[in-house]
């Protein structure tokens, strides 16, 4: 297998098992100090693409303040939360941590607007999807290792950045789920098939706790950030039955609290409610199942780390609250134009003159076609951190959106 490490105590017999990996692309030494796991998750961290979320929004841009969420701070929570899953359920945590820090690696500058405007811009030349992005610049666009391009992580940690929510694919090779009547993006369907990642099932339960730890921190930090930049206030949600009894309860042993502790403390307990439940609901849908492998998970044709009917619904009306009153309202939605004009103008600019890109990346692209072309540009502003998406705009453009 290539690589070596110490087992954790206690671990359950379907969770992932570093010492049973299917190995890496390209086979390597055991680490003495690490298992394989461990090493995926270091690699990760010390990776370009991971450094870059710092500066890449999460919902405000960077202008906003330091007090709210990057992709980096928010894949650090996530990255918290899935280890309190993985280990309570006595699950492989440093796989579903790796797994969390890398399930944003393939994020745009400017949030979603950016995956949007980029996905629309690159539709002649097979559209643009995060996750194959992350895919990507894990198996190639990372170039710091001397024997392979990317970072040769393991099959096990490849399949759940790829599908941690959920199969890709039937038997046949059909989309299913988000890709359900659409084409898998081709980055993924031409790794897979030099590499299977059986894309026709479900991942380990380590990546299912990352995916579900997602969801969670979103809803969490997504609260906290609208109520502090003033998009709504404690009073609106009310019309969150959950969030409500919740506030009720802190009101109830603190009536006087100051907003911004009653703010801490809705979060906090948003995250312990959907954490608490999800590992209730978990344990109980796989002792239905009964497995005695972690392949048992991956053919049993359903999701295992879930929540109960009850906490869906509660993560549906949250969702549902923050739709309109934080990703559609109006200061956000003037942002997001701003973020698209300066992604449209520097593809087109970089497109047309590929040249104006740094040497290694318009290198061997003055006879490619457009579609490797494309390709490039897009690769090259995926990984744009905000800053420096707004400065090239100012490099190449005289008069660039203030982002305000």
């Amino acid at each position: 297998m290539g690589d070596g490490g110490g087992m954790s105590e206690g671990r359950a017999i379907y969770a992932a098992d570093p010492m049973a990996s299917r190995g890496r692309l390209v086979p390597e030494e055991a680490s003495p100090t690490r298992s394989p796991f461990q090493r995926d998750r270091d690699r990760i961290i010390h990776s370009t693409a991971f450094r870059r979320l710092k500066h890449k929004t999460q919902v405000f841009v960077f202008h906003e303040g330091d007090h709210y969420r990057t992709r980096l701070t928010h894949t650090i929570e996530v990255a918290q939360i899935a280890r309190a899953l993985a280990r309570a359920l006595r699950l492989d945590d440093d796989l579903a941590e790796a797994l969390a820090l890398s399930h944003d690696l393939g994020h745009t500058p400017f949030g979603h607007t950016g995956e949007d405007t980029l996905d629309e811009l690159m539709r002649p030349w097979g559209g643009f999807d995060h996750n194959a992005q992350a895919l990507r610049i894990v198996t190639g666009l990372e170039r710091r290792y001397a024997a392979f391009d990317g970072l040769n992580l393991t099959w096990e940690t490849l399949e759940g950045l790829v599908k941690h929510n959920g199969p890709m694919t039937d038997r046949q090779g059909h989309g299913v789920g988000k890709y359900a009547g659409k084409r898998v993006p081709r980055a993924i369907l031409d790794f897979n098939a030099d590499y299977d990642l059986w894309l026709w099932s479900h991942a380990s339960l380590e990546a299912q706790c990352a995916a579900l730890a997602d969801d969670i921190a979103y809803d969490a930090h997504d609260l906290d950030d609208g109520l502090r930049a003033g998009l709504f206030a404690l009073s609106d949600l009310r019309e969150v039955p959950f969030l409500s009894s919740l506030l009720d309860e802190i009101y109830a042993l603190w009536p006087n609290l100051e907003t911004s502790r009653v703010i801490h403390e809705l979060g906090r307990r948003v995250i312990t409610r959907f954490v608490e439940d999800a590992i209730r609901e978990s344990e109980r849908r796989i002792t239905a199942l009964h497995p005695r492998r972690a392949d048992d998970v991956r053919l049993c044709g359903r999701t295992l780390v879930a929540f109960s009917p009850a906490m869906e619904e509660a993560d549906r009306t949250i969702k549902a609250f923050l739709f309109p009153n934080m990703y559609r309202a109006p200061s956000v939605l003037r942002i997001r134009q701003q973020a698209d004009t300066i992604m449209r103008d520097l593809f087109g600019r970089l497109f047309a003159e590929p040249g104006l890109m740094p040497d290694e990346w318009h290198q061997g692209l003055a006879e490619a076609g457009e579609d490797k072309r494309a390709r490039r540009v897009a690769d090259y502003i995926a990984g744009m951190p905000d800053r420096f998406a707004v400065d090239e705009h100012r490099r190449l453009f005289d008069v660039t959106p203030d982002l305000r």
